[in-house]
């Protein structure tokens, strides 16, 4: 018969799988929150410069003004969805966690600790589930908003198309066209 301190332990140490997932998914979903702070400050700047008396005498420096325009609310969208599944992501982690502390705790004061930590893991889970769903619409704003880019760059191509092949530019206008 196995020791019944050791299937404490084993069922202590089930949540950290979900746990560890968890973590790596915050690092990832951090990064991304950084990248988007980045990126409005880039287009901040780059605003900034297109506003100016140069800027605005640039090859489709009306374009470019209306392209950042319009990314700015899908970024801050971006930025709303990131946060939300960094919350949903540290609920998990709490949950399973808790789920772990109350398995240990039960075991020690050889309380029964009833259906609690089932309900604690299932919560844990699905916050964490919830969670990755959220960076997976996260996922596609981005992938929209970089089609967008590279179509206004294939623009700026067509602009400049006397230094191009002309053949060059259509079929890199068609594969963007194909991203979507």
């Amino acid at each position: 018969m196995a020791d019944a301190n050791l299937q404490v332990l084993t069922a202590m140490i089930t949540p950290a799988v979900l746990i560890s997932g968890a973590g790596t998914l915050l690092m990832s979903t951090s990064s991304r929150l950084g990248r988007v702070t980045d990126r409005v400050r880039q287009l901040t700047a780059r605003f900034k410069v297109l506003v100016t008396e140069d800027g605005r005498a640039e090859p489709l420096a009306r374009d470019e003004k209306r392209m950042i325009v319009k990314q700015l609310p899908r970024l801050a969208r971006r930025s709303r969805i990131i946060v939300q599944a960094m919350t949903a992501l540290y609920l998990a982690v709490a949950l399973l966690v808790l789920t772990s502390i109350l398995i240990g705790g039960s075991a020690l004061l050889a309380q029964q600790a009833g259906p609690l930590p089932v309900l604690l893991a299932i919560a844990g889970a699905a916050s964490l589930a919830y969670g990755a769903l959220l960076l997976s619409f996260e996922t596609r704003l981005s992938a929209r908003t970089t089609k967008e880019e590279m179509q206004f760059l294939v623009n700026l191509g067509d602009h400049y198309a006397g230094l191009y092949d002309e053949a060059l530019i259509q079929n890199v206008r068609e594969r963007v066209e194909e991203t979507g």
